[in-house]
């Protein structure tokens, strides 16, 4: 793909580190033009929303009759995951909390994933990785040099999630994706997950164990756990006044909840690959995806997103220490980690995908949801 001339975004601060931007005659780019149309769809509406909100939570309950647990939330220790487990409580659901143990996780968020569970009262169950696979899984996707080296926790995360809602019987899954919060993030920088063609063929290349126990969620599992076991996943922090700040505020006064210094930070591998790997190979400054979303929502200033952009986003002086960590749990020498860093940077597109046939199943879902929807109003 031929290289662009740098440019930036007049709205938001997306710029040419994503090398599929395109800017219009104001200099505004497709990221923050797409989020606005589709946020205009999913905006909090006083009363409207709230009306979505409460019918979902009266759905849960009547589905969850005779059953144990009325939904399933995952739970990670961070903001959105623990305010959805807040919420749930808040309106009387049983909600079963399940962790996706890959073992990285932050101490705050061991902490905090403990608080909320005994605080809220709520039934807790960890799903804990087969970890040498999932180490050999992981280092395959560093060699691969890619940016979304935290593909193969984004499968996991989903594929555990609907193992356990298939154990329980139960119908819903309450996720904490928002689009306030993560509206924009370009497919350059975090491939599709459920692209097990793509995950394989990274994996065949530069991996050397077989996947036994690994939970993959390819795009036919989860049109098996949508239309075969019935498994539906709801967003409900679209359908209230979610503001990240006051959400943090609630969780530290109501929980004993402790903030673990940044987006997803909660893991110290995500930490390690957000703040430093996509940083500096790539240059991907992740902070751009997320601050552009708060401007557009009024979280944050353009000024003040461009002021912490001058920044770099990783700790220099605790960097080293870092990666001797990161290279000893992976069972490298630090030797070996630097030289899988240093590799020439790739992306998606020079791997094996299916990213044409899942974007016509996906858009033909789409397409047969709309008419199915409107038929139905």
């Amino acid at each position: 793909m031929s290289e662009k001339q740098y440019q930036q975004c007049t709205r938001c601060v997306m710029d040419t580190t994503d090398p599929l931007i395109n800017f219009d005659e104001k200099g505004q780019c497709n990221h923050c033009t797409e989020f606005l149309a589709v946020r205009s769809k999913y905006l909090y509406q006083s009363g409207e929303s709230e009306k979505k909100f409460l019918a979902d939570v009266e759905m849960m309950k009547n589905a969850g009759r005779g059953k144990e647990y009325d939904c399933i939330a995952g739970i990670s220790g961070g903001v959105d995951s623990s305010y959805v487990a807040w919420l749930c409580r808040q309106h009387g659901l049983r909600v079963l909390g399940v962790h996706m143990d890959n073992g990285w996780n932050a101490e705050e968020a061991n902490l905090n994933i403990k608080n909320i569970t005994n605080k809220l009262g709520i039934d807790y169950e960890s799903y804990v990785l087969d970890w040498n696979e999932f180490k050999d899984l992981q280092l395959s996707f560093l060699k691969a040099s890619v940016p979304e080296a935290e593909t193969p926790t984004d499968i996991a995360i989903q594929g555990a999630l609907h193992q356990v809602a298939v154990k329980y019987n139960v119908k819903y899954i309450i996720s904490g994706g928002n689009i306030a919060s993560e509206g924009i993030l370009p497919k350059t920088w975090h491939y599709n997950a459920k692209d097990y063609k793509y995950l394989s063929a990274i994996h065949k290349r530069f991996g050397k164990k077989r996947l036994k126990n690994f939970p993959a969620f390819p795009f036919w599992k989860e049109m098996y756990y949508k239309f075969v076991k019935g498994i539906k996943i709801l967003y409900i922090l679209n359908n209230v006044p979610y503001v990240k700040e006051d959400a943090m505020e609630i969780l530290k006064n109501d929980l004993g909840w402790k903030y673990y210094g940044g987006k997803h930070y909660e893991s110290k591998y995500t930490s390690f690959i957000q703040s430093y790997y996509m940083y500096e190979k790539f240059p991907i400054d992740y902070r751009r995806a997320t601050f552009s979303s708060q401007i557009l929502t009024g979280e944050i200033s353009r000024e003040e997103a461009l002021d912490i952009l001058k920044t770099k986003p990783y700790n220099e002086e605790e960097l080293e220490a870092n990666k001797k960590y990161i290279a000893k749990k992976l069972a490298i020498s630090l030797e070996e980690l630097n030289s899988i860093l240093a590799l020439p940077p790739k992306f998606y597109y020079d791997y094996p995908n299916s990213e044409g046939f899942l974007n016509l199943i996906y858009n033909t879902y789409r397409k047969l949801y709309k008419k199915e929807k409107m038929a139905s109003s």
